[in-house]
């Protein structure tokens, strides 16, 4: 295995996280508080998938497939496009009101520009900084590993959330 197949493997998991924690789930479900300022699958969802998108797309030197693909206008959330929910108020949570098929769609789409980035790479690919802000620097590699990390994070919160309301049935 090389390194860009580590990588693929790793966003199948968070893939495999994702439509889990969407499976099956209602409105109610994908609202659903624990309380009255935590998070929500869909805002979880959302967001990771917004992180993901913006990441990776920074990376690919293209445009968001949010914004390319018309997914901000199918969403229609009251923020701005380049809104990834970094930040976000507990209204702005709760303003993420949307069906598990509209978030697995555009997690989806992100998913398959996200694949097709990786097969591209090389592990020279992965070595490059991109970022010097940080100490040490941020090569892509390293960027990458955070995304998966951020991604698996929310994703895991989503999964508990629909515990909860699982056994509260």
């Amino acid at each position: 295995m090389n390194s860009t197949d580590l990588l693929i493997e790793a966003f199948g998991r968070v893939h495999g996280a994702v439509h889990g924690a969407l499976a099956g789930g209602s409105a109610k479900a994908l609202t659903f508080r624990a309380d009255a300022d935590a998070n929500t699958i869909a805002w979880l969802v959302w967001h990771l998938t917004r992180v993901q998108d913006d990441h990776v797309a920074e990376l690919a030197g293209r445009e968001q497939t949010w914004t390319r693909d018309g997914w901000a206008q199918k969403f229609s959330l009251p923020f701005e496009p380049a809104a990834t929910g970094y930040g976000h108020s507990s209204s702005e949570v709760a303003a993420v009101r949307v069906d598990a098929e509209l978030l697995g769609g555009y997690y989806d789409a992100v998913h398959a520009q996200t694949l097709a980035y990786l097969q591209a790479l090389t592990d020279a690919d992965l070595d490059e900084v991109i970022d010097r802000r940080w100490i040490p620097a941020v090569t892509r590699g390293v960027r990458l590993v955070s995304v998966i990390s951020d991604d698996l994070e929310h994703a895991g919160q989503a999964a508990f959330i629909r515990g909860l309301v699982q056994r509260r049935g």
